[in-house]
């Protein structure tokens, strides 16, 4: 019925699984909560979508040292390394830096639309998160603009019910060192909490240095009218030498890995997020209210581009905003609504200086700062009403439908002169509007009490970010940029089977239309243009077992294909019907853990993560074959408030890529490039808890 490929054998294993019978006795799942798909608590059987989530329980057992750790747990979600903390994300879309994701923190944009940074993992902190929710596809209809593959939404945590500190730290090879210092209190009528997470490391390519420190204070206050209050100050300071995606040569990648090119390069974050969430429950309405206000600051030399456009830039971004919800929920038919308007105002810009680079034996030593290429101030304001509505026409189908209305605008003002030719272009002062409606519709059905299905359909959407409108480049124009538009469509269960197995699966297609590409014209000049079309197809499983009380095995698998549509570079390139690069077609990761009575409440997980092959050029010329990787963590308690932990990544020390290239001979040499992974690399560390 199905042929032996991975999408057809996963197919099979998916009918195979969730045709065993099915009994009524109560799934694991049926009680799970989320609060990403509503912005409020709701059950996960009744969300007619995919979404993943990972516990403080389980972030507290793993002690990420990067986000992909964490991330990389959740059927299709790959969050590879680029140095430090820093990432690039695959969830429904190639491994890609563009803004493709939303992140959020409590369910508050961690960054305004128009200057999305894809490390935003490293400007949160996970390691002392109370959990991670991964919403999967377009999530606009309620997010906005660039919720396409993904919502990921990081929750703080909540003050602890009676006083406790806890101090962790940890030690590890080149050069590894972190503190994470927590605690917290509660009285009659408030709860506060404080994290801190302080992390160091040499790196272990050269010149990778990288530092931050990280704080979160929450205030969980209870109002004698029944309110609740919740208030979080939370904020990241780091300093990276940004070596970890710079690619080598292929000779260099094999042969002497700990090379880095660009040890000139740089990246200076800080990013500051006050937000004060106030509810009101009324037996059948719920008012919501959430005032915000952030900060956003990067310096930044780019080390990809020192070969062609060598620059080093300042962007800042500053925002104040407002989250309004009204909920109200009818009798007939379990029916609620939501209703809500998004307002955000954030002023920022950037300043971009030329530099004169210094290269002595194929490595980037120094640099001389030169003219001011770009300064300008830009604006962006949002005001976004959304409405959101579920009922139950039966007992066990479950209906929403929600549509948003985006009125997006930035104002633009050019500091320097307007400049019409050459590599820096510069527009004239203008202003750039964006309007659009964000249409969902999903259901869930419940064929038993321990299964269930859904079905929904979404449509997504990308504003162009303020860098692809207002700085310009080459492109003989840039401001008429169009919103990339994508539209999602999905099946999926959910359940537990007789044999105690817990499961998800799902598939989907994508369609993303409009899609911004560069396009060269016979003259040399470029032009920046809504003219890209991609789709984007596959499947997703996850599923977990208990194998006997102390054993338990979970699976995280996935196989996409992702391909150009339209894509023309210029007049005699033609990618349209390829696949697309860094898109690889399998991602999994299996993990077996064991609770012995010998660790004395600990346990030991072996996991197993394995990236598929993929395209290393757009005309699909030459492949990465993809990898294996082994990860080993253990833990052992040694008194119930004291706990000494040991993880190896890497276990085999294979030699593998977090990113492959390939450049045909053209613009300069054939080249094979590589960025490498980090080596076999050990961490131990100590945990206590007072009381």
């Amino acid at each position: 019925m199905y042929k032996k490929t991975p999408l057809g054998l996963a197919i099979a294993g998916v009918v195979a699984l969730t045709a065993t019978p099915i009994y009524a006795a109560e799934p694991e799942l049926a009680g799970e909560i989320t609060v990403t798909g509503t912005r409020e608590a709701t059950l996960k059987s009744e969300t007619s979508g995919t979404v993943s989530t990972t516990s403080q329980q389980q972030i507290e057992e793993i002690k990420p040292a990067h986000p992909g750790e964490i991330m990389g747990r959740m059927p299709g979600v790959h969050v590879n390394v680029t140095g430090g903390e820093g990432h690039m994300t695959a969830i429904r879309q190639p491994i890609t830096t563009q803004a493709l994701y939303l992140y959020l923190e409590d369910g508050i944009p961690s960054r305004s639309t128009g200057f999305f940074n894809h490390n935003a993992l490293y400007e949160i902190n996970v390691p002392q998160a109370a959990g991670v929710e991964v919403s999967k596809g377009p999530g606009t209809a309620l997010f906005g603009s660039d919720a396409i593959g993904a919502v990921v939404n990081v929750l703080t945590k909540a003050p602890p019910q009676a006083g406790e500190v806890e101090l962790g730290v940890e030690t590890g090879e080149h050069g590894w060192q972190r503190l994470l210092l927590s605690g917290g209190d509660s009285g009659d009528s408030d709860g506060v909490r404080a994290d801190l997470n302080l992390t160091k490391t040499d790196g272990w390519r050269k010149d990778t240095a990288y530092e931050r420190q990280s704080a979160t204070l929450r205030w969980d206050r209870f109002l004698d009218s029944g309110a609740t209050l919740k208030t979080v100050i939370s904020g990241s300071n780091i300093d990276q030498q940004t070596a970890g995606s710079s690619r080598l040569l292929e000779a260099d990648y094999l042969n002497n890995p700990t090379l880095n090119y660009t040890p000139i390069s740089y990246r200076d974050v800080q990013a500051l997020r006050l937000s004060s969430a106030y509810e009101q429950e009324d037996g059948d309405t719920l008012l919501s209210l959430t005032p915000y206000a952030r900060h956003n600051y990067m310096e930044l030399l780019p080390n990809w581009a020192l070969s062609y456009d060598p620059t080093v830039y300042k962007t800042n971004n500053d925002s104040v905003g407002v989250l309004l919800k009204y909920r109200k929920d009818y009798a007939p038919y379990n029916t609620r609504l939501i209703v809500g308007t998004d307002l955000d105002y954030s002023p920022g810009g950037r300043q971009e200086h030329r530099i004169t680079p210094t290269k002595v034996g194929g490595i980037y030593t120094s640099y001389v700062k030169n003219e001011l290429l770009y300064d300008y101030d830009v604006d962006y304001t949002g005001i976004s009403p959304y409405v959101h509505v579920e009922t139950s026409p039966v007992e066990k189908l479950r209906l929403n439908a929600g549509l948003r209305y985006d009125h997006m605008q930035y104002d633009y003002d050019n500091n320097l002169s307007v400049v019409t030719t050459g590599k820096h272009r510069r527009p004239a002062d203008t202003r750039v509007n964006f309007d659009h409606l964000s249409p969902k519709l999903g259901a869930t059905y419940g064929f038993s009490p321990t299964m269930s299905g859904f079905a929904s359909y979404r449509h997504g959407f990308r504003v162009p970010s303020e860098s692809q409108l207002f700085r310009q480049g080459q492109a003989t124009s840039s401001v008429d940029l169009k919103a990339i538009k994508t539209n999602s469509y999905e099946l999926g269960i959910r359940g537990k089977t007789a044999l105690q197995i817990n499961y998800e699966a799902s598939v989907y297609y994508m369609s993303k239309d409009d899609d911004i590409l560069t396009y060269r014209e016979i003259d040399g000049s470029r032009t920046t243009m809504n003219a890209g079309e991609t789709v984007h197809r596959g499947i997703e499983i996850g599923a977990g077992k208990e194998l006997t009380g102390q054993l338990r095995l979970d699976l995280s698998y996935a196989y996409a294909k992702h391909t150009y549509e339209q894509w023309r570079p210029d007049s005699t390139t033609h990618y349209s019907g390829n696949e697309m690069e860094s898109a690889p077609r399998e991602i999994a990761n299996t993990r077996l853990s064991y609770r012995p009575v010998m660790l004395n409440g600990g346990r030991a997980e072996l996991e197993w993560v394995r990236l598929g092959s993929y395209w290393m050029d757009q005309a699909n010329t030459h492949k990465y074959k993809g990898h294996d990787l082994l990860n080993l963590r253990v833990n052992y308690l040694l008194q119930n408030s004291l706990e000494v932990y040991g993880r190896v990544t890497n276990l085999m020390d294979e030699r593998y890529a977090t990113a492959a290239s390939y450049s045909p001979a053209g613009f300069g040499p054939e080249k094979f490039e590589f960025a490498p992974g980090e080596p076999r690399t050990a961490y131990i560390g100590v945990n206590y808890r007072f009381n």
